[in-house]
């Protein structure tokens, strides 16, 4: 189980986790949706969190789960009503960083689409995102300029460079912040890059992030995806 101060402060200290869609061209192209004209963000509840150490992503029965790799923003102070576009401003509002795997339940999102019904489902199981150890702002300085990857059983599906965000960081709070109060603690993931797809249990999926080509450690991650169990079973809603 994880131990850090610093880790266990993320999940006891988050209220929410805020996540933006369809922030990456290629990604938008790959699912067939359509490219937002405004960041637009659902939620996925901190009981989804998981830290590094306390084990596997757990796939529900009858799940499609995919893997989307994210850099992720811990609010350091509040937000609201924010109107800027402007980089450096917006680092007062960030305490750290972090990477992280916004696991998605694609059948039941798929599902949820066609019939016009809410995603929370298809986020919100327990184990769906997958956390790094924070980030300093002093080894991240430009959130833009950031290298991430995931590889499955060895294999990378997933490496882009942050600067191909389709909204950057300072409009993604802007635009939250107009609608719901970002508190200190809560995070927000900024989106993914294309190549998200399908795991398997017994896969493992290794991520990280690289600046100016060099790996960060505190971003590591290392974690297997393991059968759920329990009472749940997708069914058709």
């Amino acid at each position: 189980m994880a131990s850090s101060p610093a880790l266990t402060a993320i999940r006891r200290n988050c209220r929410k986790v805020i996540c933006i869609g369809r922030n990456y061209a290629d990604h938008v192209k790959e699912l067939n949706n359509q490219r937002p004209k405004q960041p637009f963000f659902f939620l996925k509840p901190p009981s989804s969190i998981l830290l590094p150490g306390e084990g596997p992503v757990l796939r529900p029965n009858g799940v499609n789960m995919h893997f989307e790799i994210e850099l992720g923003l811990v609010i350091g102070k509040q937000v609201k009503d924010l109107q800027t576009e402007d980089d450096s401003e917006i680092l007062q509002y960030i305490d750290s960083y972090l990477l992280s795997i916004d696991m998605t339940a694609r059948n039941v999102q798929n599902e949820a689409k066609k019939k016009g019904l809410p995603w929370s489902i298809a986020k919100g199981f327990d184990t769906f995102l997958p956390v790094s150890g924070p980030v300093s702002k002093e080894v991240l300085a430009d959130p833009h300029n950031v290298e991430l990857y995931l590889k499955v059983n060895g294999e990378v599906k997933q490496e882009d460079s942050t600067e191909l965000m389709l909204f950057r960081i300072p409009r993604q709070l802007s635009d939250i912040s107009k609608v719901m109060t970002l508190e200190k603690g809560d995070i927000v993931l900024t989106g993914t890059p294309k190549g998200v797809g399908t795991v398997q249990t017994g896969d493992v999926m290794e991520c990280g992030l690289r600046i100016g080509g060099k790996e960060v450690e505190e971003a590591k991650m290392r974690v297997e995806v393991k059968d759920k169990g329990g009472n749940y079973e997708f069914a058709e809603t």
